[in-house]
């Protein structure tokens, strides 16, 4: 075989009377009827036009060069030239070409089931999926996955400098319940039971502080059993981090720098020193606790003035527990809002559990509405008694419109902070070439779930209160959803867009502190010892304060690429039905392979449906 002296990205000007190799993929074949063949050789770094000419090359030459076709990988042979009718401007080695005089067809192909160079012209993501291995040839995924790296060896070199150890935790571990359904292994050696796979590496990596190694990081896979999203896969990348004897401000301030330079060794972005917000702030202005600042439409609460009304929905929403009222001024939306819309945004909010969207549109005094304090259509009789107060507080501009939303505070908030996104991506607010970071901090350490009447951890079972929250939370009583509700934890996550990259906290290193956790949610002493005994045994003999953050790896490329699919950073991922299409697993095993694992299938097709 031929052997490669360059990549076909690497040829330039200086290399013009040079002999090179390249080896390649068939990207595009011309004949013009010049007198001369053209085709362009595509590699991961590049692509290179080669040049047949006529009456140079050998009849073998030709004949070879003739039957060539798109994907066919080959190695060409020749002598670098600056390129006959001038450079093209788009490809970095678009001022030479290389005129071959051998050539070595090393794999035919079959027709392809698409070209990786008609980006126009792809199929849907089933086909690519499923013949994966062609989609990766595309331009575009081969530099996804050159980001990828990058972004890996940064973060590798990064926490070297900081000190830190990489270390491998287990892939087989016990089930614990940290939320998600856990994939489980059965034993062999062990008949009846079973490993889990790692949600994340929490517990071990806690271990490893109490182990004293001080600073641990580790790109590990992780493995959660729920429904993929457009930014989640049930199998994902994380980097884990976690420090010993740090308080909170210690490990933000060195994640900051983390963050700091990725963006700046892949994109030659300089982040700035990152805002700060509460948990508390960022529901009540935004509705979410991983808000998009890149746009205006903040949630006011008019909880007060809807009091001074007697409108029906308005009065059910405060007599409920924690039931507020919330409004969301849309500039200028009495153009840009119709009816149409206003109706789709009531049906939308509904699947997040409220009612709809009353709505309003402000005139101003005098015209249209002055009955109805300058407000008309939607709700404007209703809130014609406080409508002076509205303007004020909502800072109303004629030409404006106003959405309502009016429930508890959870579900209020969460509809017109979804509702709010919903927005901005229909008036086309979102700047796409904006990077917004900041740290949401002071999250509550519980939730209480009316439904199941019982609490759930907000973040997991091992973030600590607050040191100034810590003598509240030994004293609050299970029986008492608001004190218990209140305490704050040391948690934090960091926002990038809208979207969380990194979450983490300060971890509990108390014994006794634990068991009060495991106790509030619900877990009996001797169920907290049969799922945690290893870690509780651990918090016995000297842990150290610790604490430590993830980041999602396949978030942070999907962020510096800007995709919104997962599915485009991660070289074999899953469907949304978590199948992979190229080797079509999950499948069917043999019934010895279930025998020596002690497992029976139960599965039938009615037991399915």
């Amino acid at each position: 075989m031929l052997k490669r002296t360059q990549t076909c990205g690497q040829i330039r000007l200086e290399h013009a009377g040079h002999a090179v190799t390249l080896c390649g993929w068939v990207n595009a074949y011309r004949d013009h009827g010049t007198g001369l063949i053209f085709v362009d050789l595509r590699d991961r770094d590049g692509l290179t036009q080669l040049v047949f000419d006529k009456e140079d090359a050998s009849p073998e030459l030709l004949e070879q060069a003739d039957k060539l076709r798109n994907e066919d990988v080959v190695a060409a042979h020749g002598i670098v030239r600056k390129r006959d009718g001038g450079p093209n401007p788009k490809l970095p080695t678009g001022e030479v070409e290389v005129v071959v005089t051998k050539l070595e067809v090393l794999s035919k192909t079959a027709n392809p089931p698409f070209l990786p160079s008609d980006e126009k012209n792809l199929p849907n993501e089933e086909v690519r999926l499923r013949h994966r291995y062609v989609d990766l040839r595309r331009p575009r995924m081969q530099e996804i996955l050159k980001t990828r790296h990058r972004v890996t060896k940064l973060t590798r070199d990064y926490f070297d400098e900081q000190g830190f150890l990489e270390i491998e935790t287990p892939n087989l571990c016990r089930s614990t319940p940290e939320g998600a359904r856990d994939f489980l292994v059965p034993s062999r050696h062990q008949p009846g039971q079973w490993y889990a796979l790692p949600q994340s590496p929490q517990l071990f990596k806690q271990l490893l502080m109490v182990a004293g190694c001080d600073r641990y990081m580790q790109i590990c896979r992780c493995f959660r059993d729920e429904d993929p999203r457009a930014d989640r896969q049930a199998e994902f990348t994380q980097i884990d981090c976690e420090m010993s004897f740090v308080e909170r401000e210690d490990v933000m301030r060195t994640m900051e720098g983390f963050v700091r330079t990725v963006w700046q060794g892949v994109l030659g972005v300089d982040v700035p020193a990152m805002d700060r917000i509460t948990y508390r702030e960022s529901m009540d202005r935004y509705g979410v606790d991983r808000p998009d600042r890149r746009f205006g439409l903040e949630l006011v609460s008019i909880t007060d003035l809807a009091a001074e009304t007697d409108f029906n929905v308005f009065s059910q929403a405060l007599a409920k527990r924690k039931g507020v009222v919330k409004a969301i001024r849309v500039p200028g939306g009495a153009e840009k809002l119709t009816r149409k819309l206003t109706d789709g945004y009531t049906e939308f909010v509904k699947q997040f559990g409220a009612g709809g969207v009353p709505v309003a549109k402000y005139t101003g005094p005098g015209g249209a509405g002055a009955e109805t304090g300058g407000f008309e259509t939607g709700i404007a009789r209703f809130i014609a008694p406080i409508a002076d107060k509205l303007v004020e507080r909502l800072g109303l501009e004629p030409g404006d419109t106003v959405l309502f939303g009016a429930d508890s505070y959870a579900v209020c908030t969460k509809a017109l902070g979804e509702l709010r996104l919903k927005l901005a991506k229909d008036l086309g607010l979102i700047d796409e070439n904006k990077w917004d970071f900041l740290w949401v901090i002071d999250f509550p350490m519980f939730e209480y779930d009316e439904a199941e009447r019982r609490y759930f951890a907000l973040h997991h079972p091992f973030t600590a209160p607050n040191p100034d929250q810590l003598d509240a939370f030994m004293a609050a009583d299970k029986n008492d959803p608001d004190a218990v509700e209140a305490v704050v934890s040391a948690g934090y996550d960091v926002i990038c867009n809208g979207s969380e990259i990194g979450g983490g906290s300060i971890r509990i290193h108390r014994q006794d502190v634990q068991s009060k956790v495991f106790d509030l949610l619900g877990l009996s002493e001797a169920e907290a010892k049969e799922k945690f005994s290893f870690l509780l045994d651990a918090l016995r003999f000297g842990a150290p304060p610790h604490g430590g953050i993830a980041f999602g790896l396949d978030r942070l490329v999907m962020h510096l690429v800007k995709t919104d699919n997962i599915r485009d950073v991660i070289a074999f991922p899953k469907t949304h039905t978590g199948m992979d299409l190229m080797s079509n697993a999950p499948g069917a095993v043999d019934k010895a392979q279930l025998r020596d694992l002690y497992v029976r299938s139960t599965y039938t097709p009615e037991a399915k449906s």
